[in-house]
């Protein structure tokens, strides 16, 4: 039997005198060292590295598109979409060359939809997934219905709290919301519905659920290591997202208005942004096959939480830290470039040589989604007394593509995205860093929907893409014995 301890607040496992685990235990993979268990081959680690690396020349040889990219960096056409479009290069004779970054929803630039509603003091993430989702900007009736049933949705089901997957030993809150997601399939009365009416209310009831779960998960972590009791929020009618994300997770302390007002800009950027991003492609891919609503958001979740997508806003938030900390004066720009050209040059931070929160697959000269935040995000800072942090950030967008350039003599084209700025805001509203992506996953979710539902009444042809075979042939199987 396998019996667990604690040591700061982390679960370890030690075996007990039985070979036979718990069924606790028996969820997570142990060494075998340790065990009583005989080793195994080193060919079970190693053995991929001899015939899984394919020669680099033979992906040129085949024409391969790897990453889905073309030879210039732009993305391989693989489908046709009405719901957005990114643009940030324009392809001519001459090859790529670099413009100005645009997102566009159902036809409306996303620029125009967030100054309008900042504009009239009101929330638009609503707006934005009513437009998304059905194809339409909604009347002022249709979007007071749109809300009503997300609100009739909130509730989670009966019964579904006392097996919620809370507990989590990753401790990460996109592991919970993604087994959350699946969970909620054995509470639908036709969880393989794919009617549009299904598909819409399902999307509905997760625009409703999933900002409490994230919130339950985030705060069953948090008692569980202080070793206190759960405590559930309560259902919150009437509040937008922006507001229910708010109020989940600063209950006790509250929000203000303009706080709750820039979330909801953050929630309208991350709400779609085509179909070739890797999370929304993921659900494209699974429900091409016709499998359920629940499947698929909860695959494009996985896709999110990695850390080339999603889960980038939290390793800008760690470098700007650490320029923070190791930059004097932060008004310098000698000194933030110096400091900069180090990271770069892999001899600080994390030694990757990448200044994260810079460049992006489609965007060039600008990323709009920066620019919208920066125009909203710079008075909030200011009131909190953050000036000089958001000033030292805007050093970074500005002085690191130069020092990129510099260190490695790339003439690429190369711009702040948004995750340059998305850690400190989301900070700044007091929310914590396991709940970034979460809250992006929250946004995405109508994007999402809208892709699906296009997939699934649209394109309707499952994907398969090719893979061509480059092992060696003619091998003659060797007898057990003569191994």
């Amino acid at each position: 039997m396998l019996h667990i301890t604690r040591s700061n607040g982390r679960p370890i496992l030690t075996p007990r005198d039985t070979p036979a685990f718990d069924h606790v235990a028996d969820a997570y993979p142990m060494p075998s060292v340790g065990l009583g268990l005989p080793p195994v081959s080193d060919g079970l680690y190693h053995g991929y590295e001899d015939v899984d690396v394919v020669p680099a020349e033979l992906y040129a040889k085949y024409d391969v598109k790897r990453g889905l990219r073309n030879a210039d960096g732009s993305g391989v056409l693989v489908g046709l979409t009405t719901i957005s479009n990114v643009h940030g290069y324009n392809k001519t004779e001459h090859g790529v060359e670099p413009d100005e970054g645009d997102l566009i929803y159902r036809g409306y630039r996303v620029a125009d939809l967030i100054d309008h509603s900042q504009a009239e003091d009101r929330f638009g993430y609503e707006e934005v997934a009513y437009l998304l989702i059905a194809g339409k900007l909604p009347t002022r009736e249709e979007l007071d219905d749109f809300r009503a049933r997300i609100d009739a949705r909130k509730q989670l089901p009966e019964g579904y709290l006392g097996i919620f997957p809370r507990a989590t030993y990753s401790h990460n809150i996109m592991n919970v919301l993604q087994r959350a997601t699946l969970l909620l399939y054995a509470f639908d009365p036709n969880p393989d519905d794919t009617s549009p009416t299904h598909e819409v209310d399902v999307a509905l009831s997760l625009l409703g659920r999933w900002p409490r779960t994230a919130a339950v998960a985030h705060a069953a972590h948090k008692a569980q290591l202080a070793d206190e009791k759960l405590m559930v929020p309560p259902v919150r009618e009437g509040y937008t997202m922006a507001e229910t994300v708010l109020d989940v997770l600063k209950s006790e302390e509250g929000f203000t208005h303009e706080e709750a007002m820039l979330l909801d800009v953050m929630l309208i950027l991350h709400a779609e942004h085509g179909g070739g991003n890797n999370s929304t492609f993921t659900t494209r891919v699974l429900s091409s096959s016709g499998t359920d609503a629940y499947s698929a958001y909860a695959a494009a979740i996985g896709s999110l939480k990695g850390p080339k997508h999603g889960g980038a806003n939290f390793k800008v938030s760690q470098m700007i830290d650490d320029v923070a900390s190791h930059v004097r004066r932060w008004d310098s720009e000698d000194e933030v470039a110096s400091y900069l050209e180090k990271i770069v040059r892999k001899e600080a931070f994390d030694k990757s040589g990448l200044i994260y929160g810079l460049g992006h697959a489609v965007y060039t000269l600008s990323d709009p989604r920066a620019v919208i935040v920066k125009k909203y995000a710079r008075k909030v800072a200011a009131d909190k007394g953050l000036s000089d942090r958001f000033d030292l950030i805007e050093s970074i967008e500005r002085l690191g593509p130069q020092v990129m350039h510099d260190v490695k003599g790339s003439g690429k084209a190369i711009c702040a995205n948004i995750d340059l700025y998305t850690g400190f805001i989301y900070s700044m509203l007091g929310i914590e860093p396991d709940l970034y992506t979460a809250i992006f996953a929250m946004a995405r979710l109508a994007g999402w929907t809208a892709h699906r539902m296009e997939e699934l009444y649209g394109a309707g042809r499952i994907i398969r893409p090719a893979y061509n075979s480059v092992m060696p042939h003619g091998g003659d199987y060797v007898p057990m014995a003569e191994r």
